[in-house]
């Protein structure tokens, strides 16, 4: 499809009772659209019926594509393929549940005209999750806006339109383990936000599950903060400086009172804590050698093992 526009990436896993929804209210939504458009639907090695309900909607609907990876890699890394292979000249990625409206797609294609070459939708509300959840997404990205290097909206945003520069940019940039979003966040260009309330999920059961948040959570503070390293160094002088001090006491005791502290539980005490601080220290700095050993490898991010339509198989590194 020569003279695209725009393309809308989305990363589906195991969502195969909610294509052929989805593709309706999307196309539907696009078809108010003056420009030309495609839609690219990722698929992230699913092991449901997805892989044959996207060749059948692929078949059916016209402007329609579907790419598979080769394994399971995640919904940053399938929306990475899938930007990777747009032809647009700009994108819209987003969620395959209806949790992100894509009747929001033409107001931020208005921004877009207007020069804007990242448009974020900006969560303002959530609608049917759980208290711990937003909890959770809460201290997240404040602990991120506090001690990380990008800043993000208080409750984040997983649903944006970026320029074609944006992602040969982010292309060239994005490490091993990504963050995409934050990627896309540090590589600059002009930006602008759209306020949203993210919906209920329509169908089918979240894939975000308590591994994956801690990964995410592990993979954004490793590549967007150097706090963990610098709470290191502080534990490790606080650790220090107690000991001096319990030191300078015990010498105390003995040379101005002639009595010895004695004591094997205090002593076990100290020699745990000191042992456990250490430990900890090791695992945050394994984390960073494991992501750096990662990087330095230089291996593709994903493989595609097919695609539909005119887009090509090729895997990206």
């Amino acid at each position: 499809m020569p003279g695209v526009t725009l393309s809308v990436v989305i990363p589906v896993y195991n969502e195969g009772n909610g294509i052929y929804l989805l593709v309706q209210r999307l196309t539907a939504c696009l078809a108010g659209v003056d420009v030309p458009w495609e839609v690219i639907l990722v698929d992230d090695h699913s092991v449901d019926d997805t892989p044959v309900v996207l060749k059948r909607v692929c078949s059916e609907t016209p402007g329609v594509h579907s790419l598979r990876l080769s394994r399971n890699s995640g919904s940053h890394i399938a929306i990475l393929a899938g930007l990777e292979h747009a032809r647009g000249e700009c994108s819209v990625f987003m969620a395959a549940d209806l949790q992100d409206p894509p009747e929001l797609i033409p107001k931020m294609l208005n921004l877009w005209t207007q020069g804007y070459k990242t448009v974020w939708a900006v969560r303002a509300g959530r609608e049917g999750i759980s208290l711990l959840d937003r909890a959770f997404s809460r201290s997240f990205y404040w602990l991120l806006n506090r001690f990380g290097e990008v800043k993000t909206p208080p409750d984040g945003s997983d649903f944006a339109l970026v320029d074609r520069c944006v992602i040969d940019a982010v292309s060239q940039s994005i490490g091993a383990n990504p963050s995409l979003f934050l990627e896309i966040a540090k590589v600059g260009f002009l930006q602008a936000d759209v306020p949203y309330v993210k919906e209920a999920r329509r169908f089918g059961a979240t894939k975000w599950n308590a591994r994956k948040k801690l990964k995410l959570f592990a993979d954004t503070f490793v590549s967007f903060s150097y706090a963990p390293m610098r709470a290191m160094s502080y534990l490790g002088v606080a650790a220090s400086a107690l000991g001096f001090l319990y030191a300078a006491y015990v010498f105390a005791m003995r040379l101005l009172v002639g009595h010895t502290i004695q004591g094997y539980a205090s002593l076990m005490v100290a020699v745990l804590v000191i042992g456990g601080l250490q430990m900890v220290m090791l695992g945050v700095l394994g984390e960073y050698l494991w992501r750096t050993l990662d990087e330095a490898r230089h291996r593709p991010k994903y493989f595609i093992e097919e695609s539909s339509g005119n887009l090509p198989s090729r895997e990206k590194s």
